[in-house]
């Protein structure tokens, strides 16, 4: 989630903290935030970024820390579209004055989101550069250290508004027909495949509705999914909503598995489900059934950045945890569980004391 802490898109002590709370915690996977591809394709000023080496560098911290704790990491590759240029939410306005940092939003036509400016409508070759500049954030995520790519795809931000009638009103290649109005999020999947290895999981985070009639919807998303599977997109993070002001959802736990289901099956694509996934049995439920490959939590690990090593526990299950951490079990393992833990965590250290030599 959004954490507005970083300086001309570069992430400092907040960001380690933050992340590595949830790698010390259990998490199998620590998925950074919506990271600008450009200066223009940040949410708010304070947002990050990897449209340059120093961003990459500053990443690169935060990788070697959370795979220190054998935890692997990825992060969100996005630009925001027409909902970029904004202050921090704790700010008293929302729209960044130039003074303040803030630049011309842009988007696929001059259609304002519900209190923010018109952006500029990307013309064609704009709109090449922009794949360029995804395939370029995707080679430095690599060096920095990251083992997983997501295109955030969902939520109103730029790609999002090419795919939705809504807020796409082009004539050209980019805008009409379903195939137009996907064809920028396939070519973008497309640079940033060719800019990683075949091996790196390659993820696309997508609004599977934007809850309007003659807007995205699930059918266009289940189509879109198989479109992207062949394109080497590993799985489809499934959210919903985002590109349109004041839609009423009706949210219940778990009101979003329903859709990554309906995307797995339909689309014969690993998908992982979101939305009000609070409770560990609640989670495991909805692996075991089948509703999708992998539940993805927010709130509830902002919360408490152990919920992983405590929904273990709670289900039942013995885990290796951070030895600093270790006193706080309720369930203790095994003595020959615990001497292999001793053993991993000695050669985990021997392997960072080795390399920090090296360099």
């Amino acid at each position: 989630m959004c954490q507005y802490s970083a300086n001309e898109g570069v992430v400092g002590q907040w960001h380690l903290v933050h992340l590595g709370s949830f790698a010390t915690g259990g998490a199998g996977l620590v998925m950074a935030e919506a990271s600008a591809v450009t200066p223009e394709g940040r949410i708010s000023i304070h947002c990050p970024g990897l449209w340059n080496e120093e961003q990459a560098r500053a990443w690169r911290v935060v990788t070697d820390f959370v795979h220190s704790q054998d935890t692997k990491i990825g992060i969100q590759l996005a630009h925001a579209g027409r909902k970029g240029s904004t202050m921090t939410p704790w700010d008293d306005h929302l729209i960044a004055t130039k003074e303040e940092g803030g630049w011309t939003t842009l988007a696929p036509s001059p259609l304002a989101f519900e209190g923010y400016p018109t952006p500029h409508e990307l013309n064609v070759d704009e709109i090449a550069t922009l794949t360029a500049s995804f395939a370029n954030a995707a080679d430095r995520a690599v060096r920095a250290g990251f083992d997983v790519l997501e295109i955030h795809a969902a939520h109103g931000y730029l790609l999002h508004e090419f795919l939705s009638p809504l807020s796409n009103e082009r004539t050209d290649e980019y805008g009409g027909s379903f195939e137009n109005r996907i064809r920028l999020l396939v070519n973008v999947v497309i640079a940033v495949r060719g800019a990683i290895t075949t091996e790196m999981p390659l993820f696309v985070r997508i609004s599977a509705t934007d809850y309007v009639e003659g807007g995205w919807d699930l059918e266009q998303s289940i189509e879109l999914a198989r479109v992207l599977k062949t394109k080497g997109v590993d799985l489809i993070d499934v959210s919903s909503g985002g590109n349109v002001h004041g839609v009423r959802i009706r949210l219940h736990p778990g009101y979003q598995v329903d859709f990554a289901q309906k995307i797995r099956s339909g689309a014969q694509v690993p998908t992982s489900a979101v939305g009000l996934i609070t409770e560990p049995q609640q989670a495991e439920n909805i692996i075991m059934s089948e509703q999708a490959d992998a539940t993805m939590l927010a709130r509830a690990m902002l919360r408490n950045p152990r919920w992983a090593l405590n929904a273990a526990e709670e289900l039942g299950e013995v885990v290796a945890w951070p030895p600093q951490l270790d006193r706080a079990r309720t369930i203790r393992p095994s003595t020959s569980f615990a001497r292999a833990l001793w053993v991993q965590c000695n050669l985990r250290d021997r392997r960072e004391n080795r390399r920090s030599r090296m360099d």
